[in-house]
């Protein structure tokens, strides 16, 4: 194999599916989370069938769907709640899985968590990296509690604000994409069956999926409110304000919130690092290396195969430089894609009537494309 020992860098659903496949593949492994309570947090997510697929390969499929919803099929819908069309959406995982699943962000990382621990991954918590020396053969670590190690590679799976990006050197960094998105957990009323999206309201839009037998997950896109309104605890009363004017069940589910609803609000922002992610054996993936628009909701798939993709390569013959070239060969097409539509879709939101828009064409073969093996 070209490594032996690896050190992943962030505990979220990049480093947990990246330590799991690699501990399945008999590499040893620390994880080090930077938060000292590893737990998932947040709202919900919309994970589609190329992130199933990829939960799947590392044998984490079955308790993630035990508390998640799958469904088939989008609904779209006027800003008044009545239909406008009843879309298939394709099985990017392949026939034999959901085309998408709704899931708790928590229900997903407790999986992801139990998983790494049955795996024998070395969790190391409340630290992250200092800094890190490279020789031909290994990475030298320091913590930032002082401790060290030794590592045949380093994967900096931090986020979209990744230390282990900046450590080395590149310049790309976050910018906003011009959108912002509130998200909440709501009760899930029994006639939803799978996800919705309201079109032609004030905002850019509204939808939510269910995520539980009892639980939903709705969000509204907005444009960019001012920055100091950014907040995990946003008000309620400035999500009741932006949501006026929708009907339907979102409607209702905005009206029957009760106070204390948990309210995330924040702009969206977007990165792509250019070829290659990585610089001799340190290398950053998922957020930290690419972060889009949530407009195709293939986000968590494109952090999901990057993990699965990356275990495979640097585990194979190959010398490890040559297996991260291999790595980005594959990855590189797909992430692009994935950015370059979802940035295209953001801007004919943010600009309606753009000459030749064609969002459900480019939604579709977006997905098509993604049918293709990762």
């Amino acid at each position: 194999m070209s490594v032996s020992k690896v050190l992943v860098v962030g505990g979220g659903i990049t480093g947990s599916m990246l330590a799991v496949a690699l501990a399945g593949r008999g590499v040893e492994v620390h994880l080090a989370e930077i938060s000292p309570r590893w737990f998932g947090v947040g709202h919900g997510i919309t994970v589609q069938g190329n992130a199933l697929k990829a939960l799947r390969s590392i044998g984490v499929l079955d308790r993630v769907l035990e508390h998640a919803v799958p469904f088939d099929m989008l609904r779209m819908r006027r800003a008044d709640g009545s239909l406008i069309a009843e879309v298939p959406t394709p099985r990017t995982g392949g026939d034999d899985l959901p085309a998408t699943a709704g899931s708790l962000r928590s229900s997903l990382q407790e999986a992801l968590c139990d998983a790494v621990s049955e795996a024998g991954v070395t969790v190391r918590l409340g630290l992250s990296v200092a800094r890190f020396d490279q020789a031909p053969g290994h990475v030298d670590v320091t913590f930032t509690d002082g401790s060290s190690g030794r590592y045949d590679l380093v994967a900096g799976a931090d986020g979209i604000q990744s230390r282990v990006r900046s450590m080395l050197g590149f310049a790309a960094a976050p910018r906003p994409v011009g959108m912002s998105i509130f998200r909440f957990v709501a009760a899930r009323p029994p006639e939803m069956d799978c996800a919705e999206v309201y079109y032609g309201g004030p905002r850019y839009k509204a939808g939510y999926s269910p995520i539980s037998a009892d639980r939903c997950y709705a969000y509204l896109l907005d444009e960019n409110l001012d920055a100091s309104l950014i907040s995990s605890d946003a008000p309620m009363p400035l999500l009741r304000e932006r949501g006026a004017g929708y009907g339907g069940m979102w409607g209702a589910i905005l009206e029957s919130l009760p106070e204390g609803t948990r309210v995330d609000y924040r702009w969206i922002e977007s990165i792509l690092l250019e070829d290659p992610w990585y610089a001799g054996r340190v290398i950053v993936v998922g957020d930290a290396a690419h972060a889009c628009p949530p407009l195709i909701a293939q986000g968590a798939a494109m952090c999901a195969e990057d993990a699965v993709v990356l275990a495979e390569q640097v585990t194979g013959t190959a010398p490890l430089e040559k297996a991260l070239r291999e790595f980005m060969d594959r990855r590189m097409p797909r992430v692009r894609t994935v950015l370059d539509n979802s940035l295209l879709l953001a801007d004919w939101e943010i600009n309606p009537g753009t000459p030749g828009a064609d969002p459900a064409g480019v939604m579709s073969r977006t997905l098509d494309f993604l049918r293709e093996p990762a």
